[in-house]
């Protein structure tokens, strides 16, 4: 059998095989239709999202506080960096080795109420305090400390308070 379309001749067979291409094509593009159906409300749902409201001045406030959020912490930043120095620079001044020896001035006194105490700070720098406790009161001297020296000769116990604040000997 034979029909008469657009001047060319089919037969029926020729007819089911144009009908299945063209199905399988139509099927084939549909299928790519539903995949970029789904593909295009996932990207809906993360533009949505991602405006965080809907409309582009809620983005555009948002990227407006980050931004300014940013600007205040830098300046944050600065102030604690200059702060830090200058606490750094105060630290170079302050006592920072402690060294500390009891022991007893007189033999006929016990209980350890003599001391010597040396306070250093970052250079060795300082002084040396000795109170020597007797029946009759209490003695205190102070001796100065440069560059972990004194220019007055020290006694043992200030030579041992001395050492610990320096770290030359384990406290006891």
């Amino acid at each position: 059998m034979k029909s008469d379309f657009i001047g060319m001749y089919f037969t029926v067979d020729d007819f089911l095989l144009t009908f299945a291409i063209m199905a399988g094509v139509i099927l084939l593009l549909f299928i790519f239709l539903i995949v970029n159906m789904v593909k295009i409300k996932r990207l809906r749902k993360r533009y949505e999202a991602f405006m965080t409201g809907g409309n582009a001045e809620s983005l555009e406030n948002t990227l407006v506080k980050r931004i300014q959020q940013i600007e205040e912490l830098i300046t944050s930043e600065r102030e604690n960096h200059e702060n830090i120095e200058k606490i750094f620079e105060a630290l170079r001044c302050s006592f920072q080795k402690i060294g500390m020896v009891k022991y007893d001035a007189f033999d006929e006194m016990g209980g350890k109420l003599s001391f010597s105490l040396a306070l250093l700070d970052q250079k060795n720098d300082g002084f040396i305090i000795n109170a020597m406790h007797s029946r009759e009161g209490c003695y205190t001297y102070i001796k100065e400390i440069v560059d972990g020296n004194s220019i007055i000769v020290l006694a043992e116990e200030e030579k041992n308070a001395l050492d610990i604040a320096m770290g030359n000997v384990a406290k006891e």
